[in-house]
């Protein structure tokens, strides 16, 4: 089984990358910028005793979608499970946000979650199976203040995910999202320790969540044990929603 996951380089992708590697899965891993940490990421897929593959190219050109979907089909023949997950945040109240601070984000995480799905599903209805698993936030749910790019793009998401899955399920093509509220990443670590404090006290667990336990639902969603969910969000937040 083949697993094409986008911006697997560190944080939840990282762990989406590891958890399917330790079920089998060779893993075809997109990245945007060359980093120190590529070679240590193919290190740990490896150790699982999978193949990896490293394709570069940034999500929001349909042209470099393009190329990577292909060469991934070149490398492994197919790709049964696609997670897009790559995605960025340019957080601000509205009032001082730039155009292009929306239009990015927008970009990375709506159109091109679009991009690599829209070069991937003509293999998956050839082959006639396929899961689409879509990283969306708990904020695409319920909103955040400070982040009305980030939100709305999250909510397109869910959107996409639920009309996609219409499309494609005579296909036995399963598209789910996931929600994910507060979780432990470079980013949340460097946030003021009464800032997570204020964070946590609105989860019900009174904690944010791990990457890992985020990994693991996108690891039920590519199995066996999920054949007849599509077309749902489910949300990884500790409660919040």
């Amino acid at each position: 089984m083949i697993a094409f996951i986008t911006g697997a380089t560190r944080g939840i992708g990282k762990e989406i990358a590891l958890e399917l590697s330790k079920r089998g899965f060779d893993i075809a891993v997109n990245y945007r910028k060359e980093t120190s940490e590529l070679e240590e990421v193919k290190k740990e897929i490896e150790e699982n005793g999978v193949k990896s593959f490293f394709v570069q190219g940034d999500v929001s050109s349909f042209e470099d979608c393009e190329k990577m979907v292909e060469n991934v089909e070149k490398e492994f023949g197919k790709i049964d499970v696609l997670v897009n997950n790559a995605g960025i945040t340019k957080d601000g109240l509205i009032m001082r946000m730039k155009k292009e601070d929306f239009e990015s984000v927008i970009d990375v995480n709506l159109t091109g979650t679009f991009n690599v799905t829209r070069n991937v599903i003509p293999y998956m209805i050839k082959q006639k199976s396929g899961r689409i698993i879509n990283i969306s936030s708990v904020v695409g749910v319920a909103g955040n203040a400070g982040q009305t790019n980030y939100s709305a793009s999250k909510a397109g998401i869910i959107g996409f995910t639920k009309s996609l899955a219409k499309e494609v399920a005579s296909r036995n093509i399963l598209v789910n999202a996931i929600a994910p509220g507060f979780i432990n990443t470079d980013m949340t670590k460097v946030l003021p320790d009464n800032v997570k404090e204020n964070i946590n006290s609105q989860i019900p667990l009174k904690r944010m969540g791990t990457a890992k336990e985020v990994a693991k639902v996108v690891a039920f969603l590519a199995g066996e044990d999920s054949t007849y969910i599509t077309g749902q969000v489910i949300n990884v937040d500790g409660g919040m929603i």
